[in-house]
């Protein structure tokens, strides 16, 4: 029986967090075990924002790492460069005729960055989601696990799909969303403003980079309250966050223990943050060790990409050249 592929990307900016490992790659490890999976690090989406040219192999090479330190088996998915595939630009400038100015300009994170950053409103930040749409319709993937901020750029990418086999003839399928719970995992920040984040407040997000003594101080400053004035009282969203974590990382006795101290009042927020650090410390070390090590061999990591990149270009190959084809780019 035919595997149902799937694609998912992260950006070469930044370093790895948590909300990362529980809202995503957690989730990769384990669709690589019964999906046709294609992992790739989103170094042409990073030049947006105009990053140093020499950081930029260094940041990939980290994020290989990384990905596989939590889990990723390169024997079971692709995992690649964006830019070892020249078939992806190709699809993105064959899809860039079939977008429209006006719809690329109301994408809400187009807006956002345009107010993050009005000096740098740059053609590729406009086209971004033509480019996330090549990246999925490029292996024609069925499934596209993304969170909710990305719906829009997966429902792009099936209006993508749709006007190209109007236009040309079928060829590409109309990716859903894929998520194992209707609810995704949603870290947030442990001063309770936002998600967790590659670059806003870097002291309220745990990478999984940190080493134990900075976990252990980024948790301490976690924001708390008073406790709850009454038995069985909701949790603020920033309480409610730290209960979260220690679902992820702590003996499920432990959290029972602080989840009953909380609903009859006598909660010790001290006590608590410091069980919570001692265990996302143990959470954390293995995956950073791995990751750094894996970071210091090279030739591995080389390895890796160049065995991603040939099953990933087989796929993408088939695609461009039903794609040429249909659209009568076929000379000879």
């Amino acid at each position: 029986m035919k595997k149902e592929i799937v694609v998912s990307g992260i950006r070469s900016t930044g370093y790895l967090h948590l909300g990362n490992y529980f809202g995503a790659i957690q989730n990769y490890v384990k669709m690589q075990e019964d999906h046709d999976c294609y992992f790739f690090v989103a170094d042409y989406h990073s030049l947006t924002t105009h990053p140093d040219p020499k950081d930029l192999k260094t940041n990939v090479y980290r994020v290989v790492a990384e990905n596989i330190a939590c889990g990723i088996d390169v024997n079971k998915a692709a995992l690649y460069a964006q830019s070892d595939v020249p078939e992806i630009p190709e699809l993105y400038l064959m899809l860039n005729m079939l977008a429209y100015k006006g719809e690329l300009e109301k994408v809400p994170t187009f807006k956002d960055k345009v107010r993050q950053q009005p000096e740098n409103v740059n053609a590729g930040l406009l086209t971004y989601p033509v480019l996330m749409a090549a990246d999925i319709l490029i292996h024609r993937a069925a499934k596209v696990p993304v969170g909710k901020d990305q719906e829009q750029h997966l429902e792009m990418a099936r209006n993508f799909a749709q006007r190209f086999n109007k236009r040309y003839g079928e060829l590409f399928p109309e990716p859903e969303v894929f998520r194992y719970n209707r609810d995704t995992v949603k870290i947030m920040s442990l001063d309770g403003e936002g998600k967790m984040s590659k670059s806003e407040n870097v002291n309220a997000t745990i990478f999984l980079s940190d080493d134990d003594a900075t976990i252990r101080k980024k948790i301490m400053k976690a924001k708390t309250d008073a406790g709850p004035a009454e038995p069985n009282s909701e949790m603020p969203e920033y309480i409610k966050n730290l209960f979260v974590l220690m679902q992820m990382v702590s003996a499920p006795d432990v959290t029972a223990t602080y989840t009953s101290a909380y609903n009859n009042c006598n909660i010790r927020y001290g006590d608590m943050k410091k069980q919570l650090a001692e265990d996302m410390a143990a959470f954390v070390a293995p995956i950073r060790e791995k990751a750094a090590a894996l970071q210091k061999d090279e030739v591995l990591i080389k390895k890796i990409l160049r065995q991603g990149a040939e099953k990933a270009r087989a796929s993408a190959g088939k695609t461009i050249s039903e794609a040429r084809r249909l659209i009568g780019i076929s000379y000879y």
